[in-house]
């Protein structure tokens, strides 16, 4: 059976209301328009509806790595009630980021698999979206010397580039903890990093070695 299409006429006026009253809520001052069938990119993203956003206040969407823009539109995916398989169907976009970032992310997977294959070693990227993702494996789906795989769960899912013959893939790598010193709390007992006074305001008395 084949798969419904979001059609302008049936979503348009549900996504429609969805994002004016965010705006309203958030204050935004953006304005944007609803598509279908354009593809932009079509070897990586066919969506049955395109948005594209404009106004004072674009600015806004396209920070940190468009991270406002693609919260939108994980918001707007669950207000439409799309299962998760299905998100490839909708795509925000503001000033060709989309484009942008699908080329960025092509040539970055296209980088990372020569650095493969010259030191044989898995090459890791930073966790990203089940659509970016996508884009790193149908970049290298026709390679024969390395190939690419998700590794990890929930936000720490990843991809990895390893050689062909790879048998067992390797563990995520976990994005470093920030480590606050300023505002650390200091131990209740004992001596603390800076040689702090334990309850009773000794000093620790331990040899030094």
């Amino acid at each position: 059976m084949p798969e419904k299409k979001f059609t302008l006429a049936e979503a348009g006026p549900r996504i429609k209301q969805f994002l004016d009253m965010t705006f309203r809520l958030a204050g935004f001052d953006l304005q944007y328009s609803i598509t279908e069938g354009e593809t932009p990119h079509p070897d990586f993203e066919n969506p049955d509806l395109l948005i594209r956003f404009n106004g004072p206040d674009v600015d806004l969407l396209l920070g940190n790595k468009a991270e406002l823009l693609l919260a939108l539109e994980q918001l707007t995916m669950e207000a439409l009630g799309m299962p998760a398989d299905e998100h490839s169907r909708l795509c925000f976009d503001a000033n060709d980021y989309r484009v942008l970032r699908i080329e960025e992310l092509r040539m970055s997977a296209l980088a990372a698999a020569e650095r493969v294959k010259k030191s044989r070693m898995p090459f890791h990227f930073s966790p990203m979206n089940s659509r970016e993702r996508r884009i790193i494996h149908l970049t290298l789906r026709g390679e024969s010397e390395v190939r690419s795989e998700s590794v990890g769960m929930g936000p720490l899912r990843q991809v990895v580039v390893v050689t062909s013959d790879t048998k067992v893939l390797p563990e995520p790598i976990r994005p470093p903890r920030p480590r606050p010193e300023d505002d650390a709390p200091r131990r209740p007992f004992g001596r603390g990093p800076r040689g702090d006074r334990g309850p009773r305001g000794d000093r620790d008395r331990r040899p030094r070695r």
